[in-house]
C-alpha cells in the first residue's frame, strides 16, 4: 500500500519521484519500472552525455521549441523553467555547462551523472523502486474503494494516487482509453529522411548550412495541420540550419526539426514526398546566377570544377558541378547563361525523392499522447478521473532536439508533485 506510485522509472518518473518525496518524506512513495534498469532513456540519450535542457530561461522563448504543447506549457514553465533544472542538479552536486549551440550538459559529459544523482536522491528519501515490474491492468478507484490497483506480472499494488510517466507506451494508452481519456493517435517525430540520390551519394560526413522545404505533391487537406500553400509543390514546411549527409540520406538539425513539425503531415504523406533543398540559404537563383556571371568576366581562364567560388564544403561542390553537365576542364569562359543558370539552381534548388525515415532508436520521440484539453497544466492531474497525474511523453507534448523533451518531462513532474503534496 503506497500513498504515491509513479509508473515508469525514466526522467518524468524519478523527478518527479524525487521532488515529491522532498516535500514529504512522510508518505511512501513506489516507482514501478518495467524492466530490468531504470533511466535506461537518460543513460543513453545525447550520445551518452544526456543534453538536460536548453539555455532558454524566458518561458515565451522556451515553449516555441514545442510542435506540440507550445500554448498548455507555457504557464507550466513560468513556474519550473530550464534555471530551475540547473539549480536541482548544481545543488546535488552535478555542475553542469552550456554549449555554444545552448544546450545544457553535465560538466562531466556522461549521463551517468545524472543516474548518479537520482539514484542517491531516491535512497535519501527511501522511494522503493519496483524493478520488472510491467503493469498489466489499470483499475480505478471505485465508489467504494479508495485506491487505485495495478496490477503487474508479479504482483498486485495498492495507491492512493497514481502519476503515469510511461512514455511513449500503446498499452498503457491502451488502458487510459478504457478508462475514459482521449488518445491523440501517435505518430513519429525526429527521424531522418532516407534518399537515393547520384548527386549525395559518396558524401557521407559532409555537413553544410542549408534550407531545406518539403513539397506538397497534391492539393491534399493535410489534416490537424495549417499548411503554407495548398498549392502542387509549393512548400509545406520550411527549415534552414545544418544539414548533414548520411549513408542513407540527410539527417542534422535542420532534417530533425523539419520531422517534429511536420510528423502529421509527413505520416500522411506516407514519409513519401521531395524535399528542395537551397545549400547557400544567402543565395536566391537568380542572385547566384548574377554572382557567376561576374565569376565569369573575373576569372574567366580558371576552371569551374577547381575554382569552387562560393562557400560550400568541396566535395558538395564537385557534385552539384558535375551534375549541371559541366566537364572537369570547362572553365568560366566556357559557359553560356544557360549553363550558369543551370548550376545556379541545382545550388538553390536540388530536388531530392524521400522514400522512407529513419529513426534514432536511442532518441525515439513521439508525438501523440493523452489529448492536452483532458489535462490540468496547473497539477498535471487528469481532468477524467480524479487522482491520476501525468508526467512527461505520455501526454501528447513532443519538443525538437536540444533538451527540450526533457525539460517537459522534469516541468510536469515538479507540478504532479507540487500538486499531490499540497493535496495529500
Amino acid at each position: 500500500m503506497f500513498n504515491v506510485v509513479f509508473v515508469g522509472g525514466g526522467a518524468a518518473g524519478f523527478f518527479g519521484a524525487i521532488q515529491l518525496a522532498s516535500r514529504r518524506p512522510d508518505l511512501k512513495i513506489a516507482i514501478l519500472e518495467r524492466g530490468k534498469t531504470v533511466l535506461s532513456k537518460v543513460k543513453i540519450s545525447g550520445g551518452g552525455r544526456c543534453n538536460i535542457t536548453h539555455a532558454a530561461f524566458d518561458p515565451k522563448e522556451l515553449v516555441v521549441n514545442y510542435p506540440r504543447g507550445e500554448k498548455e506549457l507555457l504557464g507550466p514553465f513560468h513556474q519550473f523553467s530550464a534555471g530551475d533544472v540547473m539549480q536541482f542538479f548544481e545543488e546535488r552536486g552535478v555542475p553542469l555547462k552550456i554549449e555554444d549551440d545552448g544546450r545544457i550538459f553535465p560538466l562531466s559529459d556522461s549521463s551517468q551523472s545524472i543516474i548518479d544523482c537520482f539514484l542517491a536522491e531516491a535512497a535519501k528519501y527511501n522511494i522503493e523502486i519496483l524493478k520488472n515490474s510491467s503493469v498489466k491492468q489499470i483499475i480505478a478507484p471505485l465508489e467504494t474503494e479508495d485506491n487505485w490497483q495495478l496490477v503487474t506480472n508479479n504482483k498486485t499494488y495498492l495507491s492512493k494516487n497514481l502519476v503515469l510517466s510511461t512514455g511513449s507506451n500503446p498499452k498503457i494508452w491502451e488502458q487510459l482509453k478504457s478508462l475514459g481519456h482521449t488518445i491523440s493517435t501517435p505518430v513519429p517525430s525526429l527521424f531522418t529522411f532516407n534518399i537515393k540520390d547520384t548527386r549525395i551519394d559518396g558524401l557521407q560526413g559532409v555537413a553544410t548550412q542549408a534550407t531545406v522545404k518539403v513539397l506538397n505533391p497534391t492539393k491534399l487537406k493535410l489534416k490537424g495541420y495549417t499548411i503554407a500553400s495548398k498549392n502542387v509543390n509549393h512548400a509545406v514546411l520550411e527549415e534552414t540550419g545544418p544539414v548533414l549527409i548520411a549513408h542513407w540520406g540527410l539527417t542534422g538539425p535542420a532534417i530533425l526539426r523539419l520531422s517534429a513539425w511536420g510528423a502529421l503531415v509527413l505520416n500522411q504523406m506516407n514519409y513519401q514526398f521531395t524535399i528542395q533543398i537551397n545549400w547557400l540559404p544567402d543565395y536566391t537563383s537568380s542572385s547566384l546566377l548574377a554572382y557567376f556571371k561576374v565569376c565569369r568576366e573575373q576569372e574567366p581562364k580558371k576552371t569551374i570544377l577547381k575554382s569552387k567560388v562560393v562557400d560550400m564544403p568541396k566535395r558538395l561542390w564537385n557534385s552539384l558541378v558535375k551534375s549541371s553537365g559541366i566537364l572537369a576542364s570547362d572553365k568560366w569562359a566556357d559557359a553560356n547563361n544557360d549553363t550558369l543558370k543551370t548550376l545556379a539552381k541545382a545550388i538553390t534548388e536540388t530536388t531530392l525523392a524521400v522514400n522512407g525515415k529513419s529513426t534514432f532508436k536511442d532518441e525515439f520521440v513521439t508525438a501523440g499522447g493523452v489529448a492536452l484539453t483532458e489535462v490540468n497544466f496547473k497539477t498535471m492531474e487528469s481532468k477524467v478521473i480524479p487522482r491520476l497525474y501525468f508526467a512527461g511523453e505520455i501526454i501528447n507534448v513532443d519538443a525538437i532536439t536540444g533538451g527540450f523533451n526533457f525539460q517537459n518531462a522534469w516541468t510536469t513532474a515538479y507540478l504532479a508533485a507540487k500538486a499531490i503534496a499540497e493535496k495529500i
